[in-house]
């Protein structure tokens, strides 16, 4: 498992928005993340890279194992941590700079500053998200000129860049069209014979057509995990049906 957690509670302030959530994560599959709006779902994956930390009176118990090393111990090292598991959010934020200087920020931040590499660099990136062959001429063009599904896709890139081994994504179809939204679906299975992806959506034929295992959460609490195809035909946790069914949520 490249990601456990362990009785994990999080508060903020005295609200209780995670409850004993015991998860394990397989390396090299897309896991899902399903559930109502309020139930916990970003707010678990921002746990997986300690962005919680950033928010004022926010207070978490229990373990979250990554790679065998405890992330909330305080010898975690944070800039390494959010290098191995970066993020992908709703809306595509591409920086206001060219195409090149998106992806190669990471690397620079790093310390790379040699020309040829951060050429190399940037090609692999947006090659991984097969957007190199249409942007090769237009490296130097404004990112903000692509459409939002390049945008989402440059913002994969970016997190590439960096070589992470995890990639958070939350609602990261939510702003695009149904094709941009297949078009980054079938990216994502081309990404996961590298990368381990955890995707929080509330598009459940979403999470039936990509994910390989899905948890269901409901007020806090992770309800049920198990195979995708276990828990959209013959779930085990009555509320879970009540939700897929359409009964609630």
């Amino acid at each position: 498992m490249i990601i456990r957690t362990s009785n994990v509670n999080l508060y903020y302030h005295t609200f209780q928005a995670l409850k004993h959530i015991d998860l394990a994560i397989k390396e090299n599959l897309i896991t899902g993340i399903i559930g109502p709006s309020g139930c916990g779902k970003s707010t678990l994956l921002r746990v997986f890279n300690r962005m919680n930390d950033l928010i004022d009176g926010v207070r978490i118990t229990g373990s979250v194992v990554i790679d065998d090393e405890d992330i909330y111990s305080p010898f975690c090292d944070l800039t390494m941590l959010r290098k191995k598991v970066g993020m992908v959010f709703q809306r595509p934020n591409a920086f206001p700079l060219s195409i090149f200087d998106n992806v190669a920020y990471g690397p620079r931040v790093w310390g790379i500053t040699d020309k040829k590499t951060l050429t190399e660099i940037v090609e692999r990136s947006l090659a991984g998200v097969d957007l190199f062959g249409g942007l090769k001429d237009k490296l130097h063009h404004s990112a903000l000129s692509l459409s939002s599904e390049q945008q989402q896709r440059l913002c994969i890139a970016r997190l590439l860049a960096v070589e992470p081994e995890i990639l958070l994504m939350d609602e990261p179809c939510s702003a695009l069209d149904p094709i941009a939204t297949g078009k980054i679906e079938e990216l994502m299975f081309d990404l996961k014979k590298t990368y381990t992806i955890v995707i929080v959506t509330h598009n459940m034929q979403q999470a039936a057509r990509i994910a390989d295992d899905v948890g269901f959460m409901l007020l806090g609490e992770l309800i049920e995990f198990d195979k995708a195809r276990k828990i959209f035909t013959n779930p085990a946790d009555e509320r879970t049906f009540g939700y897929i069914s359409g009964r609630f949520g």
